[in-house]
């Protein structure tokens, strides 16, 4: 039996994860089933059923179990209504216990409540006791699985919603990022886009998801661009290359005029022809003094003639 591969989500705006259904066949996107993970299971929606099958996970496809019933699907509304207050509880605790620089962010139960996962973040990187906070929600939880688990900023962030350093109302990764990309400061310089912390710094305190959205563009467009402080022939003459708009192919000039002013200008880049060094260089040599038509000349090259010159 060929195996068929799903794609299943928990939140409505989370990572997928792919899952064996070939013991449940037939399984249309839309559907909700049962699952099983590294944290037992839950309950998820399927987002697409794969075509062809991904490269096989190590360990091996985790399964679907079954189809999830209308009960299933009420269960798992009644304890995520209850998960507010499994928060506050935690971070009442928590205050009391004087974690200093722990934050409790949410509380999520899996689907029958047999499972109750409390999302924390810290202020530095160093490893915090919390095995006394664990032991009291386990007392407070009895009949539940208790787990600590630390997150990052962008998932603070994410959880927590709100405008983003942008203005936009919804910040990208609580409306539509399923996850996170590695972003780097490269990524900035490559779209001309200033480097002050307030311009690349999202609301999370890392460098703004949104940077990498055109930077592949930008690379590409880039290519066919001469890089800044080259020098090129453009239709009004020979100037260096100040600035280049690689949206729109364009090129910004710094020009001179005979009398010495400066200017600059933007040209389209099919305007512009490299300028050759070597044959600047061999033109100038071969060129006469400006004293050959006026004597005096010692360059020892000959003058240019006119036709009716060289008739005679």
């Amino acid at each position: 039996m060929q195996t068929q591969i799903i794609g299943v989500r928990f939140t409505k705006v989370g990572k997928i994860y792919h899952f064996d259904t070939t013991s449940v066949p037939d399984v249309q996107i839309g559907e909700h089933v049962i699952v099983d993970t590294s944290r037992g299971k839950h309950l998820g929606e399927v987002i697409r059923v794969e075509k062809e099958t991904p490269p096989k996970p190590d360990g091996g496809w985790r399964s679907v179990e079954r189809r999830a019933t209308p009960r299933d699907l009420l269960l798992r509304q009644s304890w995520q209504s209850k998960q507010t207050e499994a928060m506050i509880n935690c971070r009442a605790r928590a205050s009391e216990l004087k974690l200093e620089g722990v934050k409790i962010v949410a509380a999520e139960y899996n689907y029958d409540g047999t499972r109750l996962a409390f999302l924390f973040s810290t202020e530095t990187e160093e490893k915090v006791d919390l095995k006394s906070l664990k032991k009291d929600m386990h007392n407070l939880y009895p009949n539940t699985n208790i787990e600590l688990r630390q997150i990052g900023p962008r998932d603070v962030a994410k959880i927590i919603g709100g405008m983003g350093a942008c203005g936009i109302e919804t910040r990208c990764c609580s409306k539509f990022l399923t996850d996170f990309s590695p972003i780097s400061i490269k990524m900035a310089k490559e779209q001309g886009i200033s480097l002050t912390p307030e311009e690349i710094t999202g609301m999370c305190g890392r460098l703004r998801c949104c940077l990498i959205y055109e930077y592949e563009q930008y690379v590409e467009a880039r290519k066919s661009l001469p890089k800044r402080n080259k020098r090129v022939i453009t239709p009004k003459g020979e100037g260096k290359v100040i600035d280049v708009l690689p949206m729109s192919n364009k090129v910004m000039v710094l020009l001179e005029t005979e009398d010495g002013k400066r200017f600059t200008e933007t040209f389209d880049h099919t305007d512009l022809q490299p300028w050759d060094e070597l044959e600047a260089l061999r033109r100038k040599s071969n060129a006469p003094c400006d004293r050959h038509n006026s004597g005096g000349c010692t360059c020892g090259k000959s003058s240019p003639l006119k036709k009716n010159d060289r008739r005679n």
